[in-house]
């Protein structure tokens, strides 16, 4: 079996995972985001937390980490074979940074309370938007509702979902504003990758 760079991040997911539920919470409370503010008197945010909050999941409901790693390596390995490992990594990594900003400044302009977050949602529709850009016609059969679908449809929708619901503070506990934050890394990123193209024509 090759090992490529998806896998790796899975494998690191899952890896991290099972040390989290050894930790008793100490995993979360150092590598989760913590928001700016502070909470209880104290500021629980280091600048490693944009990138570590990543691989952390829910110990509490495993489908938190079974439905991300899913994502990862639906839309991760394609990408990966057709722009290589060091491109899916930029792309993704990117994401991660991105949903953590957005996540630090944004749900506070509309009065949500601080609360930690983790999980790779931000890189995984990072990797959806950039699954749509590379292969817009590719059908996606999503979970709910299992119509398969145009690939620019399917992050056209789920887009709108989040944006509507991080603004309306509907499904509160859930980081909307993450997920569109990695969708604008893995944008940037790709734009990058056209200008590059661009200029050694």
């Amino acid at each position: 079996m090759k090992i490529t760079a998806v896998k790796i991040l899975i494998g690191v997911n899952a890896l991290v995972f099972l040390l989290q539920g050894m930790s008793n919470g100490l995993v979360d409370f150092l590598f989760g985001l913590w928001p700016l503010q502070p909470i209880d008197g104290h500021v629980y945010f280091h600048f490693w937390q944009i990138v570590t909050y990543a691989f952390l999941h829910s110990t509490a409901q495993i489908s938190h980490l079974l439905f991300n790693m899913l994502g990862l390596w639906m839309f991760g390995e394609e990408i990966e074979r057709y722009v290589g490992p060091r491109r899916l990594l930029a792309c993704y990594f990117a994401s991660v940074v991105t949903a953590a900003l957005s996540q630090l400044f944004i749900p506070i302009l509309f009065g949500a309370p601080p609360t930690p977050t983790i999980g790779a949602s931000g890189g995984v529709f990072g990797l959806l938007l950039a699954y749509a850009v590379l292969f817009p016609h590719r059908k996606v059969v999503p979970l709910i509702p299992p119509i398969p679908m145009p690939a620019w449809l399917f992050a056209t929708i789920y887009a709108c979902i989040e944006l509507f619901l991080g603004v309306t503070g509907t499904l509160s506990g859930i980081a909307h504003f993450a997920h569109l934050g990695g969708m604008v890394g893995s944008a940037l990123v790709i734009m990058q990758w056209r200008a590059s193209a661009r200029k050694t024509r």
